[in-house]
């Protein structure tokens, strides 16, 4: 007697012999793509971290900076000589009841007090910058001079912004030239650059101080702008650095 016996239903990997070709070829991808995908994450971590890092480094240089001018204002208060900070402690202004120039003039006034607040600010100034790392943690340090908004009419040093230029430069060779009475090193003073740390600047009258009028028949007022800042810049990166930076990022 016959056996019926049914036939077995064919597995789909029989029946196509390159199934398991294919799906081993779909996972192999799979774990491309991950290795991929992990490598990348990776990459753009070690990115992200080196661009912490960066902003590290600026923070801590504003930090350093704002620990220095809020010291520099302390040590010169003790002396008896009020300066006010303003920008975000990045400027200190120094007034003009303590140092005040004659209109239209960019010498020292020749008294013994100008001199003596001047000498101060430049042998604090001195002191106070010299402490730990700060120098490398700055950029640039100027001295800054303004004026009035009377016009001043003099071609040879081109009006009020020669006047205002010669106003710092007053203050800084008196504080570094064989002329003056400190000759303090602040010349020799170098940036993290290898560059000269100090530098003067002049703006005329286009800065003049919050709540000052340009009341040309009230000297006092007008006098409040004859004066001398001190401005505080860091060490930030460079142009080509953040592009370098950003370009690694996509």
């Amino acid at each position: 007697m016959a056996i019926l016996t049914r036939p077995r239903p064919s597995q789909p990997d029989e029946e196509n012999p390159y199934w398991m070709s294919f799906s081993d070829l779909m996972s192999g991808l799979l774990i491309i793509f991950i290795l991929a995908a992990i490598a990348l994450i990776l990459e753009l971590t070690q990115k992200n971290a080196q661009w912490d890092d960066v902003i590290a480094q600026v923070k801590k240089a504003e930090e350093e900076r704002d620990s220095l001018v809020t010291e520099l204002q302390r040590e010169l208060a003790k002396e008896g000589i009020q300066v006010v900070i303003n920008d975000s402690t990045s400027v200190i202004t120094i007034p003009e009841r303590q140092l005040k120039f004659l209109s239209a003039k960019y010498d020292l006034p020749d008294d013994e007090n100008t001199f003596r607040v001047v000498k101060t600010i430049g042998e604090v100034l001195y002191r106070t910058i010299g402490k730990g790392d700060r120098v490398s943690n700055l950029d640039t340090i100027f001295v800054e001079g303004h004026t009035d908004c009377v016009p001043y009419y003099n071609l040879k040093i081109k009006h009020n912004w020669g006047l205002s230029t010669f106003r710092a430069i007053s203050v800084w060779e008196y504080w570094t030239s064989a002329e003056g009475d400190l000759q303090l090193p602040l010349n020799r003073l170098t940036n993290w650059r290898g560059r000269p740390l100090f530098s003067v600047s002049g703006y005329a009258d286009t800065r003049p101080l919050p709540n000052t009028s340009c009341d040309k028949t009230n000297d006092a007022e007008l006098s409040k702008n004859r004066r001398i800042d001190l401005r505080f810049t860091v060490r930030r990166p460079s142009l080509g650095e953040y592009r370098e930076f950003e370009e690694k990022l996509r």
